[in-house]
């Protein structure tokens, strides 16, 4: 059932945050995470509280899986002072370090190096901290990651490297971006890889288990490629632009294995009205505060940017 929750209030945030975006209370549009709830669910539930994470530029799903408050990444979407991050993280760059959410990134392949730094600097510290951080198949040609991978597996980094591996990098499919296999990527370093089905949030969360153990007990980092199809646009652009990338069969075949029906189908169908109607009334609470917040006074502008408490003229 918690799985469940999960991806349904993910699934319900994204819906409602494109009908904000088409109304202009979130200005410049959002990457919508629907189609790929199960990874963020299944990744973050056997994470324990002291654990960590880092995100992408479509990174409501990790955040709202690892426990961010819906009513303040929705005010954050809409630039709003009760937002995660004041208004001034947006869209791409929620973070949360109290939940250990190290931040969204949007430069692709970046949030693996953060993780793994920050994964490393726990366990010098003597702590069992576990980094996940998430990244998708257009990440597998950025040399930062690659770079990552080196470190952890060279230092045995509690880290866990998850490729949302949804066919295409914007607009480009996988096959036409990236020799070889993905897995393959990880194994040349030496790191543990295993190929994942991203639509069902109970797989994903055992290979992450699997994954968080041997982190935890100080065996090194894992791989996890989690297949998974974007059911939404890469970015809410596409909705007024109207690319011809997808066909309207491939959209329909990938749409037919949908993470919230696999998982709701594991619940009785009252239980499953409940948690629905659970979900339904937190977010129509998270609109009201979101929506009744005041926006950020020009004149903070560069407050909350800088590690110094000096405003810089």
């Amino acid at each position: 059932m918690n799985l469940y929750r999960t991806v349904r209030l993910i699934r319900r945030f994204e819906e409602r945050a494109v009908e904000f975006v088409r109304s202009g209370e979130i200005v410049g549009g959002i990457h919508p995470y629907i189609g790929q709830e199960a990874i963020a669910a299944g990744v973050c539930a056997p994470l324990t509280d002291t654990d960590v994470i880092t995100s992408t530029h479509r990174g409501h799903g990790h955040v709202l899986a690892r426990g961010a408050d819906p009513a303040r990444l929705l005010a954050e979407l809409m630039g709003r002072e009760t937002g995660l991050n004041k208004g001034r993280g947006g869209s791409m760059h929620a973070a949360d370090f109290g939940l250990g959410i190290l931040g969204a990134n949007a430069i692709v392949g970046a949030a693996g190096s953060i993780a793994t730094g920050a994964a490393w600097a726990h366990r010098r510290l003597g702590r069992d901290t576990v980094a996940a951080t998430f990244f998708g198949d257009g990440a597998m040609n950025e040399g930062m990651l690659l770079e990552a991978f080196n470190l952890a597996a060279l230092w045995q980094v509690p880290v866990i490297f998850v490729c949302e591996n949804n066919g295409y990098a914007t607009t480009m499919p996988v096959a036409s971006a990236v020799a070889g296999s993905i897995t393959a990527r990880a194994e040349a370093f030496g790191i543990p890889a295993v190929t994942v089905d991203g639509q069902d949030p109970e797989k994903v969360l055992e290979a992450t288990t699997v994954a968080v153990e041997r982190a935890r007990s100080g065996q090194g980092p894992t791989f996890l490629e989690c297949t998974t199809y974007r059911f939404d646009a890469h970015h809410t652009f596409e909705h007024r632009a109207r690319l011809t990338y997808r066909s309207t069969e491939e959209i329909s075949a990938g749409r037919s294995r949908d993470p919230v029906e696999i998982q709701g189908a594991r619940l009785a169908a009252e239980d499953r009205a409940v948690v629905d109607a659970e979900v339904e009334a937190l977010l129509d609470a998270a609109a009201v505060i979101a929506l009744g917040s005041a926006h950020p006074d020009p004149a903070a502008a560069l407050e909350f940017l800088y590690a110094s408490p000096e405003v810089l003229r």
